[in-house]
């Protein structure tokens, strides 16, 4: 794997990572949009710097588990029709064979 240091930057600390050049570009956002939205919960409630990583581990948790969630529903409707579109072509090719 093709692997890169990669320095970040959140709430005026930097961390100093290897990472995976392919990435880069991805960490980089990540720590901008933790860093902005840390800064934004700063301001409406002054806490310190744990405080505000910890409200944006947790807001940002509770959107991916309401994607996971939804997924599961996606996966189980797909699931369910690829099986009924299986089921119309196993008939179609049973019909097919007694012709």
């Amino acid at each position: 794997m093709d692997e890169i240091s990669a320095t970040v930057t959140i709430l005026d600390r930097t961390y100093k990572l290897m990472i995976a050049r392919s990435e880069e570009e991805y960490l980089r956002k990540a720590a901008s949009l933790i860093d902005s939205q840390a800064r934004r919960y700063g301001k409406l409630y002054a806490k310190d710097h744990q405080d505000l990583l910890a409200m944006v581990a947790l807001t940002q948790i509770t959107q991916l588990t309401k994607i996971q969630s939804g997924m599961k529903g996606k996966d189980a409707e797909l699931e369910n029709r690829l099986t009924n579109l299986n089921n119309l072509l196993q008939d179609a090719l049973q019909n097919k064979q007694e012709l």
